[in-house]
């Protein structure tokens, strides 16, 4: 299991996770290449949510030959993932390639540059679209979202899919590919009941809260809006 505990979050550190990472944080990484990196890295995390935190049951399996025992992983029906628009999008793609069978959440939410940081490290955030399936207490819910900076934009993603469930989901993942520790201490102090999982933890937040040394902006590059 290429999993680590790092106390604010897991870190994902298979070897393939953190050479697309790298293929990503190149300036030089075109968008066409940065698409596919993030719809490939997103299958890698979500190959090591099943590996580090899902069960498998034995089943017995009829082979050409004879009868054998083998194993399942359960629960991959009742899996939610969220995508955070924009950036998310190939991201969720890459993780559908491990969960085809997962049901799926929206929210389109953004924080707004023009107003800047606060004195806290937060920004004013809108939520301009919210579509999300039933989530049961069995369900293992991934809330996707490529960069997580202040943490502003998760918690208030948070807040709109805890409001949305009847009952608390078995898991509640954050998944990102590059964090800074103000948004994970943020995230995690906000809703303590959620696993953060990131392939990195950055430096630091630069002065307009954007991530040191990070990859950029992840949806301008992914869909060539700059």
């Amino acid at each position: 299991m290429a999993i680590e505990d790092r106390d604010d979050a897991y870190l994902i550190t298979h070897a393939l996770a953190k050479d697309t990472l790298s293929r990503l944080r190149d300036v030089e990484t075109e968008q066409v290449a940065f698409r596919k990196g993030l719809v490939k890295l997103g299958r890698i995390c979500g190959y090591e949510i099943i590996d580090g935190a899902m069960e498998t049951e034995y089943v017995s399996v009829q082979t050409p030959l004879t009868e054998t025992t083998g194993e399942r992983v359960k629960g991959l029906d009742d899996v939610v993932i969220v995508n955070v628009l924009r950036a998310a999008t190939p991201f969720v793609e890459g993780l559908l390639k491990a969960f085809p069978r997962a049901k799926q959440g929206v929210i389109s939410a953004g924080r707004d540059e023009s107003a800047g940081m606060d004195e806290e490290g937060s920004f004013p955030i809108t939520i301009d679209y919210v579509k999300l399936p039933e989530i049961t207490e069995d369900d293992t819910v991934i809330v996707a979202d490529p960069m997580l900076a202040t943490g502003s934009t998760m918690c208030a993603v948070l807040d709109h899919v805890l409001e949305s469930t009847a009952a608390d989901p078995a898991d509640l993942f954050v998944l990102s590919a590059v964090s800074a520790p103000d948004g994970l201490l943020r995230v995690d102090e906000e809703f303590p009941q959620t696993d953060l999982l990131t392939v990195a933890i950055d430096d630091r937040l630069d002065d307009d809260g954007y991530i040191v040394p990070g990859l950029g902006d992840a949806g301008d590059r992914a869909f060539r809006t700059t």
